[in-house]
Order: structure tokens, then sequence, then C-alpha cells
């Protein structure tokens, strides 16, 4: 008798059957929502880079945030605009800073909801970077000056601290610096609060996809005397695919509890191969720029937006991310829960 013929389309030939041998899948308890917050009341500015995001004052953020439980979205990361930038980027570790106080009001308000934050000095500081600039002695190009990492660890350190105390879940350093997760830890550590995890965007390259994020939270690099006019300095080159492991294992070495690649779709590659040399939980970010062009295609009729977002997410997914860090969360969590407005 000869060997049957293999026909995998049989599997495929009814919903019900490719819903039974699925291999992937997407839910809304893996979507991590990103949302801006500004100091005032009743504030609701439109991200014009960005369609159907906001800056959001408190009480603004708490009724979003409210809005994203009712679709099933349970966890969200914090990125703040503060009142007032300086060089030292001081607000970003104020306890009674923006990020403080929005953490304070979900934890009464949407007490279930993981607050999850962002860890960085760029929307703090008055020249737009992730750290203390300082002239360096290592050479460089005419007068420029540089991040100092040792400088800027300490700032990083009290930022995630301030969090904490405020009630952050997760603390999720997006800066770059060297050694940044131990200064993290040892700081949490000290402060009695051992059970905070870190979140480490260990591998974040410094891509073009960034544009519309630096509108939404106001932290482009500044041009000025001697000011880098981008960040390669410090984020990952997107050549380098070895480096990012390494990273990686840095971040781990030191203790980060959940590890993080940045962008997300251009990046799919990274996130498998950190996934499979990794056993730790993975989130691969899909970035501003990543959601900007989803929307440019879908305004203007050449994609069908709802397909493509949740393949998007889906094929995140399949390349091992747990968790997807996206400003599609809460849409796609009502198509996902069938509650799309």
């Amino acid at each position: 008798m000869p060997f049957p013929q293999h026909r995998p389309r049989r599997m495929r030939r009814t919903e019900a059957l490719r819903s039974l041998v699925r291999e992937t899948t997407l839910a809304p308890q893996h979507l991590v929502w990103p949302l801006f917050v500004l100091p005032g009341a009743k504030v609701r500015n439109p991200v014009k880079s960005m369609p159907g995001v906001f800056q959001l004052s408190v009480d603004e953020l708490v009724a979003e945030v409210q809005q994203g439980w009712e679709a099933g979205v349970r966890s969200v990361i914090l990125f703040g605009i503060p009142a007032h930038k300086d060089p030292q980027g001081t607000e970003a570790y104020a306890d009674d800073g923006i990020v403080p106080q929005a953490i304070r009001a979900l934890k009464e308000k949407v007490p279930g909801m993981v607050v999850m934050t962002d860890v960085c000095m760029c929307e703090y500081t008055d020249h737009g970077h992730c750290g203390i600039l300082k002239a360096s002695k290592a050479g460089g190009p005419g007068n420029e000056l540089q991040v100092d990492n040792d400088l800027t660890l300490p700032l990083l350190a009290k930022e995630a601290l301030a969090h904490a105390r405020a009630g952050a879940d997760i603390v999720a350093p997006s800066d770059m610096m060297d050694g940044r997760v131990a200064a993290i830890r040892a700081e949490l550590d000290g402060a009695g609060y051992q059970d905070v995890p870190i979140l480490s965007y260990a591998a974040k390259f410094a891509g073009a996809f960034y544009g519309p994020f630096r509108d939404a939270a106001e932290s482009a690099p500044v041009e000025g005397p001697g000011i880098p006019k981008d960040r390669k300095g410090y984020q990952m080159d997107p050549a380098n695919w070895r480096e990012a492991l390494r990273e990686v294992e840095l971040d781990v070495a030191e203790g980060a509890d959940m590890i993080m690649v940045k962008p997300a779709v251009p990046y799919l590659d990274i996130v498998r191969q950190v996934r499979d040399r990794f056993d730790l939980p993975t989130a691969a970010y899909h970035v501003s720029g990543e959601y900007a062009m989803i929307k440019a295609a879908a305004e203007r009729g050449w994609i069908d937006e709802d397909r493509v977002v949740l393949e998007t997410l889906l094929c995140c997914r399949r390349a091992g991310a747990d968790l997807v860090l996206t400003y599609y969360a809460k849409h796609a969590a009502q198509l996902l829960s069938g509650k799309k407005r």
C-alpha cells in the first residue's frame, strides 16, 4: 500500500480546524499599553504623528485606562512629560513628579491594572538625551558632548525608586546605559523594594522608527553647541545581532527579571534569538513609527487596519514575545474580545 499523500491544507479548510491546530495565540493579556501623562487637568492633546494617541493629564489618563480595562487590557507603561526640564532631569526622580502622581491615581482608581513605568532621562532633560551630558576625554568629533554613563546611573536608580515608592508594579529602564540594571536593583533592594521587578530594554536599537514617539514624549535631542544630534553613541547599531545577545546577557546577569527588544517587527530575528537563548519573559515594543505607518496606510484605504494590526501583533508573539508593547493595545483588545466600538 503506498504511503498516503500528506496534504497540510486539509487542516486549513475551516476556521474550526484552523483554530484546532493554531500554534500561536494572541489575547488582550499579552498586550501592554504605552501612555503619555503630563501636568494639568482635563488635558487631552492629540499627537499629530500618531492618530488616536494623546498626551493626557492624570484625570484623563485614569479615564482612558478604565476604558482599556473594560476592553481587556491588563498592563500599561507610563511615560512622563514634566512641567520643567533641566540638564540634570531632576523631575525624573522627584517623588511628586508627574509619573508618581499618575501611578498613585491609577492604583487608587484601577487597582487591578499592572502599572509599568519607563525609567529614562530623555523626557526630563532640557537637551533631550537619556543621561547627563559631559565633555568626553576619549576623543570624538570637535567639541561634542557625550552622555556620561556613570554619572547617569545613580539618577536612573533614584527615578526607579521614586516610581516604586509610588506603587509601580514594574520599572523598565530604557536608557541603554551600561550597568543600569545592577544600579537600579541595588537601589530598590536597599530601600526595601526587593519584590519590584525590572523589565530591561535590553536590546534597544538606534533605529529610524522613533520619530512619532519623540513628538508624543517631547524628548527629541535639541540642537545646541556640542549636543549630539542622535543617540547612536549609546543605543545599539541596527546592524548588530551578536551584540544584542551580549547586551541581553549582561542585563540578565545584573538581575533583570524581564527583557525587551525594541523596535519589534524589523527586529523579530532578534526577538527569536533572545527567546531561544534566555529563559526569561521577553517583550517586544511595537514602536511609534510602526504604529504610524499602519495608521497612514489605513487612512488612505490601502490596507485593512484591523487585520493588519492583529497579524502584526500575532507575528510578534510567534517570534517569541511573551508581551507586546503597542499603542494599539486598547484597539486590539477590543477586536480580540469582540468589544470594538
